[in-house]
Order: structure tokens, then sequence, then C-alpha cells
């Protein structure tokens, strides 16, 4: 049933009406209905249909009192009831809850509880009539049996009958029935008590209906006013799942939310009670008046039960985490993860329409020829047997020789002599102990399965040669890595890191490698291996000393023992274990080490000798690095297993003698050779030593990079020179290979016919078309062309499939490029330690058409980019690790390369050393290329150069270039063999070590992928703003704070004059210097007469009139403050200066002089130094010394002026008191933006003495109290802290001059700490100089016993943005002086008021949000998390000071912005500053005409439009914060952005220049302070190097990259420049226009200018 009731205050009832018992105070009994609310055991807690008993008297509807007006509409039933005139009001019914008094005014059975039968009747069709009849089910009935059907229903009504009571009859299913019901079981009187209520409910639903038509009492009875007496109405929730009653809104209760609905309308001025301990909710359907107690006859009355609903009672914390709980939501932590630049991305990956696609079919997997049985049956079967083979019956045979550096064989190893130093190693690594714990203990150096470094040079392939097959033998794992000559040679640490994840602990190397490793001297006293780097007797004070490696065990693998004669080698292990493990580099430079199986070897092997037609005893030249890929597979492996000499030529003899691997060949009649097309090329060149050099038993010469495709011009030049007698080559002994070291050899070309030459293809092909990965053929001549040759056929025993290029399993087509995938027997197994990476290349499951595998065979990448010609040939094009994926398209990086050698190779670049790589830049790669100049090369011509490369790279490539940089010879990292190192490369350059020489950026040409330019909508008006931001329940931007009272204040001068009669020797100032800690006092009498001795001066001296302007230009002093008064006195208006610098005059003297003439001074006065300087032939070279007015020297200021005129002094100056009034001026305010403009204000009396006041009362200064200020004081708050505050609030202020603590620095903490002083007001440049010059001196500062314990405010005072990191350095860095870090905080003012925010003494703790950087462009405000991508910290600037009012307005519509908005902040206050009335310059803000209106008298055109503002000219936000004021607000923080006419407006979005500098200044460690500007619509940013010279270059790509990343702004100019070359004004803020003057002008001496194109 539905019950709408409303509260009263108290049990009363109308006069016309009954008076009611008062309610009981036992929760067991309601006052109206008297009857206990009882329960039997057996009664389950479900709701019933309660009607009232039949002996229960009525009480006429006369009589009843009328029904109060609803506050609130009640929810009334569905559909309407018709009345009847048969309908009589029934009493209405009270109950209470949680201490409130309700009143029943509606009753209406619910029709969900009814069944099918009665359902019209209930909904209205037979209600209302007289003879209708409303019968209830038994009481004893379940709940549940209202959900059954029908037939059930009337079997559970027959089985619960009570006997004792007389049974209601059943569901009537006529009106017939239900008359003969109502006449036989006596509902007539229930009937009728329910036809009133339901009148009432139709009588409440026309008064609900007309006050609907009032659309202002419509709205206000939805709005919850405070109770009377400023109490706020608390909602309790509460839930009993038993009883199904829930208190929820203040609007309602509800209960049973399945069948019956009780709801109550609660008066808006009620309150909960909270004094009551168990509250209790007594719901009374009965229409009746007397109470009287039940009879035992009667049901269970469920619905008259009390229920207590006891009253929340939480502590305040508690209460605070509810708090926190119901405060908007952050957004969910996946949500900080999404990707915002995900557009830039696909932007950068957008595909051209027009480039060409593949055509091809899907390509079949390509078999190798099937191994000859008959070659199988006569080759050894492992490397092991074919080893010991060798080694017993071959052991005087030759196995390997080294050339010196005089290109004599200076050593030779011999099979037999190669077998025995393989057991040596072999014995030592098994048996070998070494000490390992303090305690002596020792263990085996090696078990078999260890991992074992080989470390040697690359002049010692037969130690290497040893130990490698030493290690096969003593079945441990050799892992050959390069040796590191020196601790900084590229790629070490890498090294390092390999043999860590492998967890080697011992290295094989020579002696004369040990003893030239860089070494340290142990400080260690552990011997815990690895942790100890050692010799192997563990007594050596020295360790190796290498970045990033692990502490090794170092052994020697000359001089060893021979095994004993009881040792014997392990057993041979399975063909599954790992023989060896071939170090590899990825992309980005880190090293992986591949697992080759000894069965892998073994086939790899027979495939070699297939291919290459080994034989025992032939004679093998080797050029290349044997310590891996083809060098490793041919000269260390195939040989041994074939029984070959190899004849290793070192490569430092190939740098000297290019032409010593061909005297090899002629000498020793080699027949193959393993080379470089380098090697060809440098070969070639060598021409004098091409004598006595004959080729012609070479059978093969073996380019192992013949995959590279611009390895052709090399091979093809050196066989036709070598071709022709004398040399008589092979026509067929170039055979060009391909491999890697994850897949082994892959193809090799074979030797064919000597009349035919060899079975070789070739292909030219366009390389626009390979940029999209597809085949094309080109014109031979074309400059885009790419001449491609093969790289042999598929070696016997592998089948080869090409995968797409983007790292999937999907084959490509025939004329598609991709990755070349093997599967062969041959290929190494797993990458170690890296299952990630060894699941992704060495299990490649080939996906062919509709997504389907192609079979259960697992493919290996080989990282080689190319396709499948015809006769199985492969053609590589280039390698994964050199390929470049820049916008969708693919380049080599070999390609680039040529084509800059290209470029007068000979003449520029030295040694054809260059590199090129690509950065990742907002969401793309860019190519950037790097080569070492030849010395002795000009500026100009390097330009010249770089100019002409990327013409041609554009021409050829179609791809921009992002830099282009120049270093001098010999300075890029080297390989081992002598090649440019390119990700160490890459890697100097991202962190800024590269040291360019000469550097040209192109961002301009290459970033294409910049998010789409805003576009403002010109039709939105600022009226649509503000309704829409109405609509949306946004908060208008508006804040105010605390009033000030109203209460007449004395002038200055008066105040001044009181303090010096009541208190005459109480101090207010005191000047601290470096020298003294009392350099100069004034206490309130000795202020007044010097300031009454200025007075004298001006007025009797100099004869000035009343009104006159006087320039006053003293240093930071009190000298200061007795001339500002002493113009005061006299009636003239002072106008503060800072005086010019004596080693500066050019620049100091100008602002000067301009503010000596906007002001129109009439005099000058200054003390005598001063004076002498303004009259100096040194400042008249800058300005003439007769263009200065009247100039005063404060020491003619006479001594006795009062006592002489005490008579008359008032009358000559100002009348009555000598004071001005509150409507004159009292002083002007004149500064210099950060925009380098002068701008001026007048201050009247009345503003002077209001600022005062807000300060004073913000603060809490009085008498007592005791301040300290280190601040200019020549204008804003500043000036009124330093000259005003102390005079008006009578408190004892610290001077502290600026330029002192820049001498000084401790002088600012010492001063704190000495005078524990709680206040403090200072500049961003005094915390600044603390932070820099103090950061080592915290501990000495701390033990002299300085301690900041008791500062409880320190104001940082700007007139910009908070600086949340340097306050946040600050306190941490003096946190060991008990400093407190919420002791610092902000202000913030501006020319239009000198106070505006303030952190108080007992205002909220600054609050900190952090916006999105994104929004804030696009000036909105969007409150992100603490971390979050894109987020800035901004901090409040403080506490509204009081009297001061703000708002939020657009600057170009003036319409008040929402809080979500970011706008320029606007005053009103007492003490706004009024206009000078001069210039329009001198405001920097519109004309001349237009300035008051502008600037001091703006209106807005939304929301409050009658207040008078003036405009600050920066940009903020209002946010309401959850911390609550003194007087129980909520208080709104102010947040300043930044300076409106020093943002950028660049592509429709504001950039501040704070942000961006603050890029800047992470973007490398050399970069110190920067200012941001534009010109001619480009982004310029001058940025101090703050290292050497040869830094200056490294700043100019990491400040270009790091602002494309942030702020997606291409930088047009970045400008290097000396430490101390950007300005600062006297608070701090960078004087940014100042700077662009001096850049336009030439006049800021740059390290470095780059213009970027």
């Amino acid at each position: 049933m539905i019950i709408a009731v409303t509260s009263v205050r108290n049990a009363k009832v109308p006069p016309d009406g009954p008076t009611s018992p008062p309610i009981p105070s036992s929760p067991k009994f309601d006052a109206n209905v008297g009857f206990p609310a009882q329960r039997s055991p057996s009664t389950p807690s479900v709701h019933r249909r309660i009607f009232p008993p039949s002996g229960v008297a009525r009480t006429p509807s006369s009589q009843l009192p009328p029904s109060p007006k609803l506050s609130r509409t009640p929810k009334m039933a569905r559909k309407a009831v018709p009345a009847s005139p048969s309908m009589s009001s029934p009493q209405i019914t009270k109950l209470r809850v949680n201490g409130r008094i309700i009143r029943v005014t509606a009753i209406r059975q619910s029709a969900y509880y009814s069944s099918s039968e009665d359902e019209d009747s209930v909904n209205g069709g037979t209600l209302g009539r007289k003879d209708s009849t409303l019968t209830r089910p038994p009481q004893t009935a379940p709940r549940t049996a209202s959900l059954v059907s029908n037939k059930n229903k009337k079997e559970t009504l027959a089985s619960t009958s009570d006997a004792a009571a007389a049974p209601p009859p059943p569901i009537s299913r006529n009106t017939a029935e239900r008359r003969a019901a109502a006449a036989s079981g006596g509902g007539t009187r229930k009937e009728r008590a329910v036809e009133d209520m339901l009148r009432l409910v139709q009588e409440n639903r026309d008064r609900h209906d007309q006050q609907q038509k009032d659309y202002g009492e419509y709205v206000q009875a939805r709005i919850r006013p405070k109770a009377p007496g400023g109490e706020v109405i608390r909602v309790a929730r509460q839930d009993y799942r038993n009883s199904k009653i829930i208190v929820t809104d203040g609007d309602a209760i509800r209960i049973s939310p399945h069948r019956e609905e009780i709801e109550t309308t609660i008066e808006e001025t009620t309150s909960l009670h909270n004094g009551h301990d168990d509250e209790a909710v007594y719901v009374n359907t009965t229409i009746g008046g007397a109470a009287r107690p039940p009879s035992p006859n009667e049901g269970q009355d469920y619905q008259n039960a009390v229920l207590p609903l006891k009253q929340a009672k939480v502590s305040s914390k508690i209460q605070n985490v509810v708090n926190a709980l119901q405060r908007p939501r952050s957004k969910p932590l996946q949500d900080y993860y999404n990707d915002d630049d995900a557009e830039l991305e696909a932007m950068a990956k957008i595909r051209d329409p027009d480039a060409p696609r593949p055509e091809g079919t899907i390509m079949n997997p390509v078999r190798g020829e099937a191994a000859h049985s008959n070659t199988n049956n006569t080759m050894p079967r492992s490397l092991d047997s074919a080893f010991h083979r060798f080694g017993t019956t071959a052991a005087k045979n030759i196995a390997a020789m080294v050339l010196d550096q005089s290109a004599k064989p200076s050593t030779q190893l011999t099979y037999g002599k190669l077998h025995s130093r393989a057991g040596k190693v072999a014995y030592m690594l098994l048996t070998k102990t070494v000490q390992v714990n303090k305690d002596g203990s020792k263990n085996v150096m090696c078990k078999p399965g260890d991992r074992v470094a080989l470390i040697y040079p690359n002049t010692q392939p037969l130690h290497f040669l040893a130990a490698f097959y030493g290690c096969l033998q003593a079945g441990v794992i050799p892992v050959p890595v390069e040796m590191p000559s020196s601790k900084r040679e590229a790629g070490i640490a890498q090294l390092g890191f390999l043999l860590g994840n492998c967890g080697v602990k011992v290295a094989l190397t020579s002696e004369s490698c040990y003893k030239g490793l860089p070494k340290k001297v142990n400080t260690s006293s552990t011997f815990s291996a690895p942790s100890g780097s050692n010799s192997l007797t563990g007594t050596s004070s020295e360790i190796v000393d290498f970045r990033g490696w692990p502490r090794l065990w170092w052994a020697v693998t000359e001089h060893m023992s021979k095994p004993s004669r009881d040792w014997t080698a392990p057993p041979r292990l399975a063909d599954e274990t790992i023989a060896y493990i071939e170090y590899t580099t990825g992309n980005d430079g880190t090293v992986k080490g591949c697992c080759v199986t000894r069965q892998a070897v073994f086939a790899h092997c027979r495939a070699l000798t297939t291919a290459m037609e080994y034989k025992e005893d032939e004679t093998m030249v080797c050029v290349v690095d044997f310590k891996r890929e083809v060098g490793l597979w041919h000269a260390i492996l195939a040989s041994i297993f074939n029984g070959m000499k190899v004849i290793f030529v070192p490569y430092s003899l190939m740098k000297m003698n290019p032409a010593t691997w061909m005297h090899m060949v002629s000498k020793y009649q080699a027949t193959t050779a393993l080379v470089k097309s380098r090697d060809l090329h440098w070969a070639l060149l060598a021409t004098r030593d091409h004598k006595d050099i004959s080729l012609a038993s070479l059978r093969t010469l073996l380019v192992a990079d013949g995959a590279n495709p611009w390895s052709l011009s090399s091979c093809d030049a050196f066989a036709a020179a070598f071709t022709p007698s004398p040399y008589s080559l092979r026509p067929d002994a170039m055979c060009p290979c391909a491999g890697s070291s994850e897949t082994g050899t892959i193809s090799i070309r074979r030797r064919g016919n000597a009349q035919l030459g060899s079975q070789s293809g070739r292909g030219i092909l366009s390389m626009s078309a390979l940029s999209h990965c597809v085949v094309r053929v080109d014109t031979e001549n074309s400059l885009t062309s790419l001449t491609l040759q093969d790289a042999g056929q598929i070696v016997a025993g592998a089948v080869v499939v090409v995968t797409a290029i983007d790292g999937s399993n999907r084959l490509c087509q025939a004329d598609e490029i991709g990755e070349i995938c093997v599967s062969a027997n041959s290929t190494a197994q797993l990458y170690w330690a890296l299952d990630g990476q060894t699941h992704h290349t060495f299990k490649v499951e080939p996906v062919g058409e509709y997504g389907k595998l192609i079979g259960a065979v697992r493919y290996v990448r080989s990282g080689l980019i190319g396709f499948m010609g015809p006769d199985g040939m492969v053609f590589v094009v280039a390698r994964r690790q050199s390929l470049l994926a820049v916008s969708g398209r693919y380049h080599s990086a070999d390609d680039i390369i040529a084509t800059v050698l290209a470029v007068e190779p000979m003449k520029f670049v030295y040694r054809g050393r260059i590199c090129v790589f690509s950065t990742s830049v907002l969401r793309d790669e860019r190519i950037v290329i790097v080569a070492e100049q030849k010395p002795n090369c000009s500026e100009e011509e390097a330009f010249d150069w770089i100019t002409r490369v990327l013409r041609a790279i554009d021409t050829i490539h179609q791809v921009g270039i992002y830099c282009c940089a120049l270093v001098p010879a010999n300075h890029l990292p080297k390989t081992p063999l002598g090649g440019v190192h390119v990700s160490e490369t890459k890697q100097r350059f991202e962190n800024g070590d590269l040291h360019p020489s000469t550097l040209l950026m192109c961002p301009h040409n290459c970033v294409l992928n910049l998010p789409k330019p805003r576009e403002r909508q010109a039709d939105v008006g600022p009226a649509a703003m503000f309704v829409g931001n109405i609509v949306q329940g946004v908060r208008i931007a508006v804040a105010k704070g605390r009033n000030i009272d109203d209460e007449p204040s004395l002038p200055l001068l008066e105040c001044l004059r009181s303090r010096a009669q009541s208190s005459p020797d109480h101090r207010i100032l005191t000047l601290v210097t470096s020298k003294n800690a009392e350099q100069d006092t004034a206490t309130c009498s000795t202020l007044l007469k010097r300031a009454e001795r200025i007075a004298g001066l001006l007025t009797d001296r100099a004869r000035l009139s009343r009104g006159d302007h006087v320039a006053l230009i003293f240093p930071p002093s009190i000298d200061l403050v007795a001339a500002f008064f002493g113009c005061l006195s006299a009636g003239l208006v002072p106008v503060c200066i800072k005086p010019p610098v004596a080693s500066d005059l050019n620049t100091t003297l100008g602002p000067i002089r301009m503010m000596v003439d906007m002001s129109k001074a009439v005099a000058i006065l200054a003390p005598q130094n001063v004076s002498k300087l303004l009259k100096s032939k040194e400042a008249a070279h800058s300005i003439d010394s007769n263009a200065w007015p009247m100039i005063l020297d404060l020491e003619d200021a006479p001594s006795s002026w009062r006592r002489k005129n005490n008579n008359n002094c008032d009358t000559t100056t100002s009348g009555s008191s000598g004071a001005a009034s509150k409507e004159e001026i009292c002083y002007l305010d004149f500064s210099i933006n950060s925009s380098g403009q002068l701008q001026g204000s007048s201050m009247s009396e009345a503003s002077a003495i209001t600022v005062c006041k807000s300060i004073k009362v913000s603060s809490e200064l009085y008498p007592s109290r005791h301040v300290v200020v280190c601040a200019p004081p020549y204008s804003g708050i500043s000036l009124v802290l330093w000259c005003l505050s102390s005079v008006y609030s009578g408190h004892h202020t610290t001077l502290i001059p600026p330029m002192e603590v820049e001498q000084q620095p401790s002088l600012f903490l010492t001063t704190l700490s000495n005078l524990k002083v709680r206040d403090a007001f200072t500049t961003y440049s005094t915390i600044n100089t603390c932070v820099t010059q103090l950061a080592t001196s915290v501990e000495n500062l701390r033990e002299r016993g300085c301690n900041l314990s008791m500062l409880r405010s320190c104001v940082a005072i700007a007139e910009e943005r908070p600086r949340i990191a340097l306050m946040s350095s600050f306190c941490k860095l003096f946190a060991p002086l008990a400093l407190n870090n919420r002791a610092i905080s902000t202000s913030f003012s501006s020319r239009v008021n000198a106070a505006i925010c303030m952190q108080g003494a007992s205002g909220p703790e600054p609050s900190t949000v952090y916006v999105d950087a994104r929004a804030l462009r696009n000036d909105r405000i969007s409150l992100v998390g603490k971390g979050a991508p894109h987020s800035v910290a901004l901090i409040e600037s403080g506490k509204l000071l009081p009297g001061v009012k703000i708002a939020i307005a657009n600057p170009e519509t003036r319409g008040q912005c929402a809080d979500s908005h970011l706008g320029e902040i606007w005053v009103a206050s007492i003490h706004n500053a009024s206009p000078l009335n001069r210039l329009a310059s001198v405001t920097g803000f519109g004309d001349e005409g237009t300035m008051n209106t502008d600037v001091y008298n703006a209106r807005l055109t939304t929301g409050d439009t009658k207040t008078r503002w003036a405009r600050t000219g920066y940009l903020g936000f209002l946010r309401q914060t959850q911390s609550i004021t003194e007087h129980g607000e909520l208080h709104d923080a102010v947040f300043v952005v930044g300076a409106l006419n020093e943002s950028l407006v660049l592509r429709g979005m504001r950039y501040h220049p704070f942000d961006v500098e603050s890029t800047v200044s992470k973007a490398h460690r050399f970069v110190g302070n920067s200012a941001v500007f534009t010109w001619n619509h480009l982004v310029v940013i001058a940025a101090e190097c703050t290292g050497s010279e040869s830094d200056a270059l490294d700043l100019v790509p990491a400040i270009t990259s790091a602002v494309l990343e942030e702020h997606h702004l291409i930088v047009g100019v970045v400008v290097v420049v000396d430490p101390g070359s950007i300005r600062h004004g006297p608070g701090g803020e960078k004087l940014r226009s100042t700077i662009r003057s001096l850049f336009l002008e030439e006049k800021l001496n740059p390290i470095y200018v780059a213009y970027h194109m």
C-alpha cells in the first residue's frame, strides 16, 4: 500500500480536530493506534495488507483536520481513481521516523499485491462504488502466496484459515459476490475507510496538478534549502533485508519494494534529532481514532511492528572517508593508458592510394636441392669425430696459420697441436678449482653444460681455435664475444648483458690479451665468484673493469699443464645439446645469444661442404671475423670438418696493405677466400700492390656480405679487373651468399661451367616500388632504380618461405618482398633465456591463403628482407637491422648510404664512414644521417654538401631527412673490424652525446603527421556559451574573498604620526646586509623625523608644489621608505625607481629615463652615489645629463626642518594635516613586465590603505609580529610590504636587499633562523639562488645551527604562474633544516591590483591540481590524476585577499566563463589601481581612447555585467576545492596559467611559454634557462648551454624532438647561448620580449643558431 505523509513539527492537531494523546516514550506503542507491535515467532517477516479491526470507532469526517499542504509533491498512484460522494475523510494517521512526527494524508491499496481476479477493482474498476467490496487475504498467509497461481492461492487460503477468528471471505469474482461477502464478513466498514483514503489521494492529485501550473512553485518545490538555523538536512540510508524497509531520500521512505510501498514526504524544515538513541518507524494503516489493546483473537499486525532504526554514529575520520568516497571519481586506471597519439601513428602510416600493390599469387615454400648420398657417405659422422680423426691421423697437417703485421706467417698450428691444446683446455676447465669464499672453500671451475666466454682479439685466431674446440671437448658451451679494447668501446655494455644473461662465470683469453685489458684495484674483501672478478689464483689485487659486465674468473689458455693419465674426457654429448652460442645484434643494439646444437653444427658443415665442394688439404684464406657468421661457419667449423688449411689475415694488416689476402692466395694456391665487398673495393684501389698476383687457383671467392645490394658494384669491378691475365680469376669464382646467426647459411651461389659462368641472376628494380614492398622492374638508366644480384641458391636440405615484412606470419605474394624464413636442420634453436623472442623468431608458422597454416613445419626468421627468384635463387634487398620504416614505407639504410656516397664521396666524407639510422619522433621514424668529414673543411663547404645530399635523397628515395650531422674524422664509434657502430651512434645521438661539428635539421620537410589545427567556431557567441554552461550545470567561475570592514582608517602619513606619538621607540624596520645584521634600523619616531627632513628638502629647497611627481631612485634601504613618506608629508607623489648599475649603464639607464618621462617627474631624489652616477661622464654617453629633471641629493636634506616650520608646515603643504585625501594619488607604480613593456598605474590613498588592510587581515600582521621581506621594493606588492605595511600594521619588518642574497646566498636562511621568524616574503629569484648556490652547503648550515622549524609561511611574490618545481626543490633541499614542506606558498598580483591572492596565516593548505595539457591548449580545464600522460601540475596562487572579487572572462568575447574554461582573470576590488592617463604604450593594451575601458573599467558581456572589473592580463581558472575556509565554506582556489600577451597562438591552439620551456629544460642535461617566443610565425627557442661549446650542437636535436613530442610544435629556430644570457626581471620573471629584441637585433651573441628547414 502507498501512504503519502507529511511531517509536522509536533504532535498537536489543529484546533478543529480531535485532541490526540501524546506520543509515548516507549517505542512499542503508537500514539494513535494504541495496540502493541507484537509479532508471533511463527509469523514470517513479510508484508501483508493490514486493515483496521472492525471494532474501532470511526471519527466523522467533519471533525478531521484538513490535509496539510505538501511542501513537495508525493509520489502518487499511476492511475487516477474517481471520487465518490459516499467517501469520507479518515482520521489522519501519524508515524514517527527518526525523531520526526509524520502525518498520514492518504492511503491506497497497491495493485501489485492483488491477484488477477480483483485486478480491475484495485485499478479503479469497482472502487468508489457504494456496493464495492474489497477483501484481504488471511493474516497467516505468507507473502509468496501472492506470487503463485490462482488455484494454488485458493488452496493456500483454505489450508491456512484460523478457526478461532472469523476467516475473511475469499476473493470475490464479481460484484454480487462482493456484496454478499460484505454483508456477511463485515467488510463494509473497511471498504469505506479505504474509499475515504482513495478520495484523499484524488484530492491530493488535483492539488498537485494545480501546483504544477505555477512554474515558480513547481521549481521551488524541488529545491532543497537549508533548515532553519543553518542546519543542513542529513539523509540516512538503512536497509533492513528481512523487513524490506529502506530509508532513502529525504523525500520518501520506501517500504516493501516488491509489493507494497509506503512513501512519505517530509517537510524541508524538518531535521533529524541526533539525541535519540533508538528511533522506530510506526506505520499505521488503521482508520480509527481511539487506541485499544489488540484482541488476542486477531491476527498478527505486522504493519504496526516496531522496527528499530539506529542513527549512524561514526567518527570524524570515517566521515571524512565517506566524504572522500562521495567526491567525483577520477578516470579508471585503464583510461590513463589509452593511446592518445594513436591518431598520429595512424596518420603516419596512411598508405598512398596510388602506390603499387602486389598482384602475384601466394608463394609456396621453395626447397633446396637434396643432399647427395655418395657425398654424405664420405663425410665424418660428426664434428667431434672429424676433429679427432684429423688430430690423430693427420697430426702434422697444418690446420691454421696467422699473419703478423709484416704480412708473414707468424705462427701456425697443426691438427695434432690443435688436438693437444684443446685437450689441455678441456682438462683445465673440468678439473681446475677456484677459491670462492673467505673460508678457503673451493669449487670446480666449470661443469659440463656451463657457459664460458671466449675473449680473443682478431690477431689471435689460433688461440681461439684451441679454446673453442677445447670447450666442445669438455662439454661446456663456448660464447665467443669481441674483445673490448677500452672501457669506452662501443657496444661493451651490450656484450656484458649477454654474458650476464647466459650466466657466464669463466672467461678464456690469451696472456697478451689479459694484460691489455683495463683493470682497477680490487677493494672488495670477498672471494665469491662471480661477485669477484679475478685471476685463477684468487689473490690478484686487480680486477678487470668493464661497464655492465659480470665479474668473471679469467683463465689464460697458454702454458697449460697436460692432462693426467688417469683423466679421460667426458663422453660425447647428445646431438640435441647446445654446442656453442653465437651472439647477434638486434635493431636497437641489444645483443642476444643464438644457441646452436651439435646436430645443427653437423648439418651446417655438411651443407657447406656440399655447396662449396670442400676437400681435405685445401687452403682457405679468411679475412672476415672468425668469431661469428661466415668466418665461424667456414674458417672454424667447416675447415676442421674437412681437414682444410686456413690462413687468417688480421684486419689491422688489411688496413695497411689491402692486397695481402691476394698475395696469400697466390703464394699458397688457395682455393677459397672469405672476404667482404669492402675488401674487394680497397684491394682494387691498391694498384701498386698488384704485382705477382695470380688468382687462378681460386675456385670460390666467397663474398660474406653478398646479400648487400650495393656489393654488386665492388664484385663487378673486381671481376672485371682481375679476370684477365695475368691475374686469371675464374669467371664463376664470385660467390655471394646469404645467411644470419639465427638461420646459418641460407643460400650460396653454385659454381658453374668455366665457359658459361656461374648460375647467377640480376634484376633492375624500382626503389620506389620496393619502398612499398612490391617488386617492379625499372629501366637501367633510371636514377630511382636498384640493380640486384642473387645471393645464390638455397642450400641443400633447406626450405625457404617469405613472410610479410610487418612481422606477421602471412606468406607474401610472388611479387612482394618480405622476411626470408628458413626451415632446416642447420638453424639455431633458440635465444638463450629469451623465451618471448625465441617464440617469435624460431617458431614461425606461416599462414597461407584464408589464414590457414601451410603445414606443421616451423621456420626461423633470418632477418633478411627479399624475395624468391626463379630456380631457387634468393634475392636480398636489405637486412631487418638496417630497415627504416618511415611513413608507411620501407627504406634500406644501405641504399641511402650509397646515395650519400655518390655526392662527392672522396672529397668530403672521411674514408666513406657514414651512418644512417632512424629515430622515433612523434609516432613515426625519422631518418638521421651522420657522416665523418675530412679535416680542414669549412662550414660553408659542409652546408653545401649537406644541401646536395638532401636534394639527392629527396629525388631518388622521395623521403625527407630529419637531421644531417657532420662529425670530425674518427669520431664515430667503431666495430671491432673498423666499421661504424650504428646502434652506439644512434644512442649517442638520442642521448645528446654525439658532439657534431655541423648540423642541419629539416623537421618541416619530414614531419607530416601533425594533428589537425583547431578550427574556432566564429558563430558561437558569449551568450550561447553562458547559456550552455548553465544548461550543463557547470559552475560559473566567480569567487570572492572575505568581506573587509568599512571602518575608516587613518591615512598612511597619519598612521606614521600616530605611531610615532603613541609608541615612538617601537622598532618597525631593520635592514640586514651580508656585512652587518643591523645595517640600519628605524623606529616610528626616527622614521617620521627622517621623512620630515626629506619633506623639508623637497618643499623649501626644491620649491616643489603639491601634487608634483618625484622620482625616488634609491637602492633597497630604509632611506627609500623615509623618502616615500617624505613625499607624502610634502604632498608630493613618489615614484620608486630602481637605480642604474654602474657596470651596465647603457642597458639600465634607458628604462629609468622612460619611467621619469612617463611619470612626468619634476625632480629626482637619490642618495649621493646614485646622483653622482647620473651626472657622470659614463652616463652622459647614453643620456645627456642636462636632459634629466632636477636631481636632489639626499645628503642635502635639512636636519631641523620640522622645528623651523612647525607652525606653518601644514598650511604650506596640505592644509590641515599634510596628508593627501583618499581620492588623491598616493604613489605611482611602474614596472617592466615579462614582455618587456613598461607599464604603470596610479594608486590612490584609499587603494593604498585598503591593500595594507587586506594584507594585515590575511597575514594577521599585528605590532607584535616579526616579518622578513626580501624583494625589490619598486612596484606591486613588494613596494607595499617594504614601505607601507609596517607603518600601517605596526609590525617589525626585517628588510633584506636581494643583491645581498646574490653575494651571500645563505643570508636569507640564516636571517630566518636567527630571528625565528614565522612569516617571510621573497621572490622566486631569491629561492632559485638558495637552491642553486646552497645545494652542497645544507649540511654546513645545519652544523652552524640554522633551523627553519619556526617558519610558518614563506610567500613567493610573483606575477606569473607559480613555479611548483622550484618550490618543491626548495622544500626537499632544506628539509634537513627542519623546514616544513607546507611553509612555501605563492601569491599573485598584477599591475591593476597590487595584491590579489596570498596564502594567509589561517587559510587552507595550497591545493595542487593536474590538468590535461592538451585540453589546456584549447582553453579547457580537464583535471587528471597525478602522473597521468600529458598532465601539467598547477598549484594555486594563494587565497583571495579580503575585499577582492575575481571572475574568469573570455579575453576575446568578454563573456564570463565557467570553472571548466581557461580565461583571463578579472578583478574587482577597492584597492584596484587606476590608469596613468598617459600614452597607451604604457599599459600594453589598446590605444589611448579605449585604455581605461579595456583595462581598468571593463565590463562582462554575460554574467555579472554590472560590476566594474580590471583586467589583469593573466590567464587562469577557478576550482572549488574540498578544503574548508575559516568560515566553514568551500575554498575557491585561483590557478594562474600564464600571461595573455605571452601565449603563443599556433595552429588554432594556445601554447604557454612556461610549458614549452619546462619541456626544453628536460630535453638535455646541459640545457639551462630558456625562453620561447615567435618570429615570423616560427617558434624560436633560446636556450643556455651549461656545458662546453662542443656540447652546444647536441642541444639542437634534443630540444627540437622534445618540443615536437610533447607539444606537437615544429621549432623553427634554436639559439644556443652562453649561461646568463636569458634575462630576468627583478622578481625572477623572464624578459622574453627583451630576449626576442636582442635576437632580432643580433645582439644576443649566440654560440650557435640552427635554422630548421
